[in-house]
């Protein structure tokens, strides 16, 4: 098959580039110049220098495509204004189903999240559950999912929708901060502990997208895909620090003041153009609930996690002591 593939410079997207050439699938790649480098030009069968913003670009990573793989998108960070989440996340994936619609491809996977659903009230949550954004990145992949599904509808572009739990896995660093503070005895966890986390291991996540690209019962469906099991912030503290060696401190910091703090911190350091250190939405991490049923996706595509929690943090950790880390 030749994929047409956005975000193959993150993380997701890197894996997801290797498992397509892996199993023969001719692949161009979207990258931005800043972004390129010789293992991307390597990898991939095309390159395209540019970015969502660029419809020449865009249109030249589609032609030829039987299928287009979305996961590009502009993550949570403070330094850049609600517009721009919308131009990437929505007004990038407008121009691509654009793009796709004219080149008549056999199917367009579109990455959204599993924030998409906010806090999860009733965990867990299952695709049919509220969708209730939080913030301005799970808004705008919100529009950016209903904007898919609505050209599946309308448009006739064959769509499919993958939401990710928490992505996590050997090199990932998102979880890096974590890590090292467990592993040096300086973790609490923030709030009561009970609200739950579900994240999906990188092999996994990359499994959900390959059925999602090639399972007919893919069209036109939003698909949860989330690892064997969720867990608690406790459970996950737990875990981390059995595989670092390390330890969390026996007490809970109280949820309120922190967010406080993050609010302040961002006031402070978004006008100057500064990343803060302390967002209030990195307090959303430890008080909002995100447990998610994956039958679905187990019933459609054939889904079947196969990577248990404590075996993918012990990997996660493995990886971090060997790149030095931690």
């Amino acid at each position: 098959m030749r994929v047409a593939l956005t975000g193959a410079s993150g993380y997701t997207g890197g894996h997801l580039l290797a498992a397509l050439r892996a199993r023969g699938d001719e692949v161009a790649i979207l990258v931005r110049a800043r972004s390129v480098t010789e293992g991307l030009r390597a990898a991939a069968g095309r390159l395209v220098e540019g970015d969502l913003s660029d419809e020449s670009a865009v249109a030249r990573l589609i032609e030829g495509a039987d299928a287009v793989v979305h996961v590009a998108a502009v993550y949570r960070t403070a330094g850049h204004p609600d517009s721009y989440y919308r131009d990437v996340n929505v007004g990038g994936t407008e121009r691509l189903l654009e793009a796709a619609a004219r080149q008549g491809v056999r199917r367009f996977v579109h990455t959204s999240t599993v924030g998409v659903h906010g806090h999860v009230e009733r965990p867990p949550a299952d695709e049919d559950a509220p969708i209730a954004p939080g913030d301005v990145y799970q808004q705008t992949k919100a529009e950016g999912e209903a904007l898919a599904l609505r050209y599946h509808r309308t448009r006739g572009v064959p769509v499919a929708v993958v939401r990710p739990g928490a992505i996590y896995g050997p090199g990932e660093r998102r979880f890096l901060k974590m890590f090292r503070a467990i592993a040096r005895g300086r973790y609490a966890v923030v709030g009561s502990g009970r609200t739950f986390y579900h994240p999906v291991y990188i092999d996994d996540l990359v499994q959900g997208f390959l059925l999602a690209l090639d399972r007919p019962e893919a069209l036109g469906e939003s698909f949860l895909i989330a690892g064997p099991r969720y867990v608690t912030q406790d459970e996950l503290a737990a875990l981390i620090a059995r595989h670092t060696g390390g330890r969390v401190l026996p007490f809970h910091v109280p949820a309120g003041p922190i967010q406080l703090l993050g609010d302040v911190v961002e006031a402070v350091c978004v006008p100057l153009g500064l990343e803060p250190p302390l967002h209030r939405r990195r307090v959303d991490f430890w008080t909002k609930s995100r447990a998610f049923r994956i039958d679905k996706a187990r019933r459609l595509l054939g889904y079947e996690p196969k990577t248990d929690l404590d075996e993918g943090i012990a990997r996660t950790a493995a990886s971090y002591r060997e790149a030095g880390w931690l």
